[in-house]
């Protein structure tokens, strides 16, 4: 796709009229031009790789994630963040959202929140940053002062940055890592809530959800380290237990009732025949490496 600087404020050739078509033309309108943005993901592929292994380091280091933006973005960098604990079941400090003008912004637009750069300082000390963590910000334009400010901040104290941008923007000498996704105007010119957007939340499931993978949260494609908060996510780990191990319905629930509500403990535990604590201790000793402590028999 064909580049200009400020693509985000460009206006789309396909829908100059669109004010002019019917519900039906529109929708057509939309999904055709929704399809650039899997191919600007896919060339982008190298540098998204490289934010996750950076990610994927910091986080084995003791580090945590802090994903930054204002508006549409920073409300997504939340939502990622907030997804993090009940799938992964990882502390909910680990992966965090910060969205300009705080929590207020998450459900009612706060105009010129991304303008304000006074309280990046105070955020920063309140999240207690360190040169440990990688804080990934989201800027669709690559130009939000609040984003930008937090980034620079937080690479003076040694922290690992990078930047999500839509934009062809010139690299920051504060930002180690850049993923520059070409996903072309909007339909409505500037409305980056839309294509930016989708593509925003898919680059997110990509770096929070393969680092989760490489921190061995996963078993194949079943998420075996869910947080049993309710009875959707208490059925969904019966059937993992039933599909891994073999066992019926009801053994699965009285295996999942020994193992505290812990998935993959009860999954050591039933194909390994160990106890609880015994399977505590080969979570340790593996890192959780599920595959291994399997083999480990």
């Amino acid at each position: 796709m064909k580049k200009t600087n400020n693509i985000t404020e460009s206006q789309n050739k396909n829908s100059i009229d669109i004010d002019t078509k019917s519900v039906s033309e529109i929708v057509q309108i939309f999904h055709n031009d929704n399809k650039s943005i899997l191919d600007g993901l896919y060339d982008s592929i190298d540098d998204i790789s490289n934010v996750i292994e950076l990610t994927i380091s910091c986080l084995l280091a003791g580090g945590r994630l802090l994903y930054v933006g204002a508006g549409t973005s920073g409300r997504l960098g939340v939502l990622d963040a907030s997804e993090c604990t009940p799938t992964f079941s990882v502390d909910d400090e680990l992966v965090q959202g910060v969205i300009a003008g705080g929590v207020k912004a998450l459900t009612k637009s706060i105009e010129g929140a991304e303008d304000k750069t006074d309280e990046v300082n105070d955020i920063i000390d309140e999240k207690n940053i360190s040169s440990k963590d990688i804080i990934i910000g989201i800027s669709c334009s690559g130009t939000a002062p609040f984003v930008l400010e937090f980034l620079k901040c937080s690479h003076k104290i040694g922290a690992t940055t990078a930047l999500i941008t839509f934009n062809d923007i010139d690299n920051l000498k504060y930002v180690d890592r850049i993923v520059k996704t070409y996903v072309g105007p909007e339909l409505i010119s500037g409305s980056t809530r839309m294509k930016s957007g989708t593509a925003t939340k898919m680059i997110l499931n990509m770096i929070s959800t393969i680092t989760m993978i490489k921190l061995n949260k996963t078993y194949g494609n079943y998420m075996v380290d869910l947080n049993v908060v309710n009875e959707k996510l208490k059925n969904r780990a019966i059937n993992i237990l039933k599909a891994l191990t073999g066992i019926n319905n009801s053994e699965a629930q009285i295996a999942l009732k020994k193992s505290k509500g812990k998935v993959k403990n009860a999954i050591i535990m039933t194909i390994l025949k160990v106890s609880y604590y015994e399977s505590i201790k080969l979570i340790s000793k593996y890192n959780g490496n599920l595959r291994l402590i399997l083999r480990s028999d």
